[in-house]
């Protein structure tokens, strides 16, 4: 099998690779990333190497192109030459507040490049496209857990926007070129090495620098706060059963595509999650022992594009894959604890 992760300098991305490596002996896979400074990259460096150092003893198996998906002659030569049987595209523009500032980065990486990629698995048929979508197409909606049988006609933010975009043009592609495509909506990723700009990352710079962390909506927001190590496994899953071909009664392809939740479906009140990364990060060293949290605490209104609460409901995965995200809160803090003690020193 020869597989393609867009964005495997990322988050999602790098640990998809990481576990590919161990776990698909039989398996040649192509990371693309742009490598943008969105946030520090030296944290983008740290994943390739991990990943080149697990490469070293698989022989081979990885190779990595440094390029933007929203480049069509690129991605066009790249699915040529390669000739891919899985497509995993996790490279996006992220991020709810930086859409209200930087609208262009949004519609650049995640329209622009996702039809890139679309067009791409047209010319150059895949077995299966797997591509992330978010917890943030849910928007304003009021019913909670979160369905994918639900409507999701009410986005909040630009980020928002472009993610049910793509899982609207993936449906699309699906029809009109018979591609077997499954969307993933993600709810609040987070583990070691993740990305600085979610809260629990945040929190902690802000917490070392003796600044005040702001805790939104006075703190009555809840998170279905996702470990790595369960979306990756998620990914993994879906990525060997793509959805099957049929045909309709109209003579026509049923579209062969799916969308699902993968979330831990247990949403954290954020102060209770405060308390628990304090904790935690005091348990690791990050922080004394004797520090003042309440003095660097300060409860503030909903910032535009974020939303009360998000709640997955995962039964569709637990029925078609026998999964469901288990790794707790406090034990995926711990992790990243010790991770942050250890990179930062």
């Amino acid at each position: 099998m020869k597989i393609l992760v867009t964005g495997a300098a990322g988050f999602i991305g790098s640990n998809l690779v990481k576990c590919l490596l161990k776990e698909r002996e039989d398996s040649v896979i192509v990371g693309i990333d742009n490598l943008n400074d969105y946030y520090d990259p030296a944290l983008k460096d740290f994943r390739l190497k991990e990943i080149a150092a697990l490469e070293q003893s698989r022989g081979g198996r990885w190779t990595f192109v440094k390029g933007d998906i929203s480049d069509a002659t690129l991605i066009e030569s790249l699915f040529e030459n390669e000739g891919f049987d899985i497509v995993v595209n996790l490279a996006a523009q992220a991020g709810v507040r930086y859409s209200i500032t930087n609208p262009d980065a949004y519609i650049q990486s995640n329209l622009i490049g996702f039809y890139n990629i679309l067009q791409a698995c047209r010319n150059h048929p895949v077995k299966h496209l797997v591509y992330a979508s978010s917890s943030s197409v849910y928007g304003s909606n009021k019913k909670v857990p979160y369905s994918t049988d639900d409507k999701v006609d009410n986005p909040v933010s630009l980020y928002a926007a472009t993610k049910k975009s793509n899982e609207l043009m993936a449906h699309a592609y699906s029809k009109l070129y018979d591609i077997p495509s499954t969307g993933l909506r993600f709810f609040t990723v987070y583990g070691p090495a993740g990305r600085p700009d979610m809260a629990y990352f945040g929190f902690t710079d802000k917490l070392l620098r003796g600044e005040t962390i702001k805790i939104f909506n006075y703190g009555d927001c809840r998170r279905d706060f996702t470990y790595i190590d369960d979306i990756v496994k998620g990914v993994m899953l879906v990525m060997d059963k793509a959805p099957e071909r049929a045909t309709g009664e109209d003579g026509l392809p049923v579209p062969p595509y799916k969308i699902y939740n993968i979330g831990n479906s247990h949403p954290e009140n954020l102060l209770d999650f405060v308390q628990t990364l304090q904790e935690e990060l005091t348990a690791a060293g990050v922080l004394p022992s004797d520090f003042d949290f309440e003095a660097h605490k300060e409860l503030v209104p909903m910032q535009p594009g974020d939303v009360p609460v998000t709640y997955a409901d995962t039964s569709a995965l637990e029925r078609d894959f026998g999964f469901k995200p288990s790794t707790t809160l406090r034990e995926g803090l711990r992790s990243f604890a010790r991770w942050y003690k250890e990179f930062y020193k």
